[in-house]
């Protein structure tokens, strides 16, 4: 069984910035691709930023390019979002995903089979 626990979400105004880490139990972290999604109060979830097994490759929703960072530590079995220049549009809860069976990483929330809780992010203006 894996098991995800993000952590890091909390309140910041515009233009702030936030650290959210995502904690994987699992003895093969290291194989799984990992995604960061996002879902707004009567939204859908939406892909946020992926990354590879090795870290090597990565993606990014456009709206998010240039402030958002994920990267990946296998030692710690952590995945990391360092979020940048923070807007109001960015509220929503995060959640971390794994693709266990696979090391690429998909953009569709189906193609991950393990989910953390959730952690809120809000952005004031």
């Amino acid at each position: 069984q894996v098991q995800l626990v993000e952590s890091g979400g909390g309140l910041v105004q515009a233009g702030g910035s936030l650290r959210l880490s995502c904690a994987v139990s699992g003895r093969t972290f290291s194989r799984y691709a990992m995604g960061w999604f996002r879902q707004a109060p009567g939204k859908e979830r939406e892909i946020v930023t992926a990354i590879s097994w090795s870290g090597d490759s990565t993606y990014y929703k456009d709206s998010v390019k240039g402030r958002f960072t994920i990267s990946r530590d296998n030692a710690k079995n952590t995945v990391y979002l360092q979020m940048n220049s923070l807007k109001p549009e960015d509220t929503a809860v995060y959640y971390c995903a794994a693709r266990t069976y696979s090391s690429s990483y998909s953009t569709n929330p189906n193609g991950y089979n393990y989910w953390g809780q959730g952690t809120q992010v809000t952005v004031s203006s």
